[in-house]
């Protein structure tokens, strides 16, 4: 392999990288592992992960990316790093590489991201924003006068837009989404249940009985954590039913946002939407009746794209084979190249 262009999928909860050739072909958690004292680099992705909460001293397992944006530079860097150099081995040039970022990001955000790929090995970096990545994944044709509109639930942000004509007509994006889920879950079994969670147990739950869906089918699932009380091991049942109601506050404010871009968008492009109806991606979609409960409240069809944890490293990796169907002034809307 001489040459490639990759697209990277930098999440909060995880990285997915895909190539033309290769398709899908890293995904792993967000996390990086080091030495505390001496910063020495011990464990990336899904070997880093099984340490999160079950280190000593003097290891130190971390996220580096925090509600879609860089917290920790210097551990984003190495992460990247890692992964780029696990992908392209044996690439002899240096790969260009196009990363999504939440539509909301600052420059200075910006900034920190292209620095830590071209430090990584990129020879060429690319921003795209999160909605347009998203719609190229799911297979949407951006280059029609039609409007669209995309809902993106990842691990740190949720970003919603409306795309028409190759470009974004209206957007939002807040920092709900899946890990807000988590949060809302420990906090729940925390004052119901006096049990102390972990985020992993929190997201097993979520997976296991989490639903927004308007009609319920209950169940229930046991999970296990450390009682406030006797500060001992305890083994707890919790129900479907408890779950939504917790879930809904966070889904409810991401509906929320939803309606806002919706009403600053061009009545023409409103009719476009009742036609080709809302397109979930991101795993944060994948919350159990999720595309039911978004057709109940904003009363338009809403259907989970294919593939959809994946749609955005997919569309940012496709990326380079629309730079030069699109205008050069939509293209500096949705990218920013850096030399």
């Amino acid at each position: 392999m001489s040459n490639v262009d990759i697209g990277i999928d930098l999440g909060t909860s995880s990285v997915i990288i895909y190539t033309k050739e290769q398709g899908v072909c890293l995904k792993e958690p967000s996390v990086v592992a080091v030495n505390s004292y001496t910063g020495e680099l011990l464990a990336v992705g899904t070997e880093a992960a099984k340490m999160l909460g079950k280190t000593p001293d003097k290891i130190k397992a971390v996220c580096p990316l925090e509600d879609g944006v860089i917290a920790d530079y210097e551990l984003c860097e190495k992460m990247v790093k890692y992964f780029l150099k696990k992908v392209s081995e044996n690439i002899v040039i240096k790969p260009r590489v196009a990363i999504c970022v939440p539509s909301g990001i600052t420059d200075v955000e910006s900034r920190a991201v292209v620095e830590a790929a071209v430090v990584a090995g990129a020879r060429k970096v690319f921003l795209v924003e999160e909605p347009v990545a998203a719609a190229i994944g799911a297979g949407i044709d951006l280059n029609k006068a039609k409007g669209n509109i995309i809902l993106d639930i990842g691990g740190g942000t949720t970003d919603v837009a409306v795309l028409s004509l190759n470009g974004i007509v209206t957007k939002a994006s807040l920092k709900i989404a899946g890990n807000k889920f988590d949060d809302v879950i420990i906090k729940y079994i925390r004052d119901n249940y006096n049990v102390l969670i972990g985020r992993h147990t929190a997201e097993s739950i979520k997976i296991g009985v989490g639903s927004v869906a308007p009609r319920l089918v209950d169940a229930e699932m046991e999970f296990k954590g450390r009682n406030l009380l006797s500060g001992l091991p305890q083994k707890r049942k919790v129900k479907r039913s408890d779950i939504r109601e917790v879930l809904m506050e966070p889904v409810i404010q991401i509906l929320q946002a939803v309606r806002s871009v919706i009403e600053r968008t061009p009545p023409e492009l409103v009719g476009d939407m009742l036609e080709n109806g809302i397109v979930l991606t991101g795993g944060g979609a994948k919350l159990d009746g999720m595309p039911e409960l978004v057709h109940k409240v904003l009363k338009i069809d809403a259907y989970l794209a294919p593939y959809s944890e994946e749609c955005v490293a997919i569309g940012t990796g496709k990326l380079f084979d629309f730079t030069d169907d699109m205008s050069d002034g939509i293209i500096e809307s949705i990218l920013y190249p850096h030399h």
